[in-house]
């Protein structure tokens, strides 16, 4: 027994790669669009108050980006937590809680893999939303394998799980489907440096995600 112990080993889920999650867990790609179409169909409307709030959160991210570099509480601060509050997922029956710990374990394969959550938006004991927030020098594709490992540890595995990672300047989100192996999908990527506000976009995909689990 103790032998089996010593050969574990522990990796931090930031340094984990998507071959390892697909090789250890089965995570595959699904890029049939109809698998996740939630990040299109049936957005509500937002107020025109909550796009002139939203405009005020893109006109500090073009002031932000005068003074780099925007390091990752910089992001959370300024652009990630005003998204959040506009979308009143301060208020019940969600609630915010950073910094959660998880491990999801494959000791057949002797690997743990362990890491903290920068933001949860939780109702009740479902995790509606896992957002991990990265510097804005540091692509989406830098966060897609550790938002992935969060995801696959949620407890419940029988419900669609749903994620966003941002860099301040990019949003992308994702639908994880456990069953019986993990599938995931992706969302285009939406950019603040567009011409229009996509943050009008990401409140309402953030709003409809949510919704589903009401």
């Amino acid at each position: 027994m103790v032998g089996k112990l010593a050969m574990v080993q522990t990796v931090l889920a930031k340094d984990v790669s998507l071959i390892e999650l697909k090789n250890l867990f089965g995570l595959q790609l699904n890029r049939d669009e109809d698998f996740f179409r939630e990040w299109q169909d049936n957005l509500p409307e937002l107020t025109e108050s909550e796009k002139q709030l939203l405009d005020k959160v893109q006109a500090g991210y073009f002031n932000l980006l005068q003074y780099p570099p925007m390091l990752e509480n910089v992001v959370r601060m300024s652009i990630l937590d005003p998204v959040l509050f506009i979308g009143n997922f301060y208020l019940s029956p969600f609630y915010i809680t950073s910094e959660k710990s998880i491990e999801i374990s494959t000791l057949d394969e002797g690997r743990i893999i362990k890491g903290s959550l920068d933001t949860l938006v939780l109702k009740d004991r479902f995790w509606v939303m896992v957002i991990e927030s990265k510097r804005a020098n540091f692509s989406i594709e830098a966060g897609l394998a550790q938002i992935l490992a969060y995801m696959l540890a949620n407890p419940d595995g029988e419900k669609p799980n749903f994620g966003m990672i941002t860099t301040g300047g990019s949003f992308i989100f994702l639908k994880l489907v456990q069953g019986e192996f993990p599938q995931y999908a992706t969302s285009k990527t939406y950019q603040l440096l567009n011409p229009h506000n996509d943050l009008y976009k990401v409140l309402g995909i953030l709003k409809h995600l949510c919704e589903l689990v009401l």
